[in-house]
């Protein structure tokens, strides 16, 4: 990838960078996070080529809305994409509360734009109905009032996120989705979810991909102390990915690039990476460019490090 992509999110006319800012890190949800260094990583987002910003209302109780919205006060609307979520409503004493109601999708929606000083957001998506009762409040009452709302042309797509791509499944199933988030469920680790990937590809859905480091071991490597799906790393996953930085290191590649650009392969996808400052925006926007021998990719497969059918980047492997 030598220079910076744009896809469509379904049929709803949207264009958004193949990377895009995931809004969780700029509230300090991971670590203290300055606010002139937040509004910092948006600028340097913007002046990287990327245009797709995430976020939600739990993401610091409003504070990544409320930063996100101060970053683009002046950029011209038709520059940026940006999603954020309904299925949680923050109470005056900055609790949380689940609701999936018509009522409940509408307040959330007027409580995040006050947040972000906008009269409009592109995506909106269900955010975590992953409980049984949650999920049919999701289906049956939170997608017709998004629905209405795409109808008016208040929003221009919806989409649902969660950490699992089976719920997503079933919302495909039923309703008509124009995208998806999915955090950590295909990556260099995961590819359980290629055939639900497949699908959304063959109904025009795009799905985005968050939580490509699977939280933190595909970025740091096979390190002491290193994270996967938030908790250490057990040991099979230490060896495994011992055994990809191995092969990474026969062409002098970073694991890091490695895990930006796989998924990416996948015609359906693009990637969502929650970054907490211009420099990290600037080195992923680097990896995502830096080409990668196709050799690097077949040896993953050769040693069983990847499976034989998950798809490769196509430009890379024919570098």
């Amino acid at each position: 990838m030598t220079e910076m992509q744009y896809l469509p999110v379904g049929n709803t006319g949207l264009r958004i960078s193949v990377l895009g800012l995931g809004g969780a890190a700029l509230s300090g949800l991971y670590g203290p996070v300055p606010e002139e260094q937040a509004l910092a990583t948006v600028q340097a987002t913007l002046t990287s080529g990327l245009n797709f910003f995430d976020t939600a209302p739990i993401y610091g109780r409003g504070t990544s809305e409320q930063r996100l919205g101060r970053a683009l006060n002046g950029v011209p609307r038709e520059n940026y994409v940006l999603a954020t979520k309904v299925g949680r409503l923050i109470s005056p004493d900055q609790r949380f509360s689940a609701d999936y109601t018509a009522d409940g999708v509408r307040r959330s929606l007027e409580e995040s734009l006050k947040r972000l000083n906008l009269e409009r957001v592109d995506i909106l998506h269900i955010h975590d109905a992953d409980a049984e009762e949650h999920f049919r409040a999701a289906l049956d009452q939170a997608f017709p009032a998004l629905a209405e709302l795409r109808r008016q042309g208040v929003i221009r797509a919806i989409g649902a996120g969660m950490n699992q791509w089976q719920r997503p499944a079933q919302f495909l199933a039923h309703a008509d989705f124009d995208c998806f988030l999915v955090a950590s469920r295909y990556t260099l680790l995961e590819h359980e979810s290629l055939g639900f990937l497949d699908t959304c590809q063959a109904r025009n859905v795009r799905v985005f991909l968050g939580g490509v480091f699977n939280t933190g071991i595909l970025a740091t490597g096979a390190v002491a102390g290193a994270k996967y799906n938030y908790r250490d790393a057990p040991p099979e996953i230490m060896a495994r990915v011992g055994r990809i930085e191995q092969v990474c290191g026969r062409y002098c590649i970073p694991i890091r690039a490695v895990a930006l650009q796989f998924p990416l392969a996948h015609p359906a996808t693009s990637v969502i990476a929650g970054m907490h400052s211009a420099e990290e925006v600037m080195e992923n926007t680097l990896l995502m460019r830096l080409p990668i021998p196709g050799e690097l990719w077949a040896d993953l497969k050769a040693e069983d490090l990847l499976p034989a059918n998950v798809p490769i980047p196509v430009q890379s492997a024919a570098s």
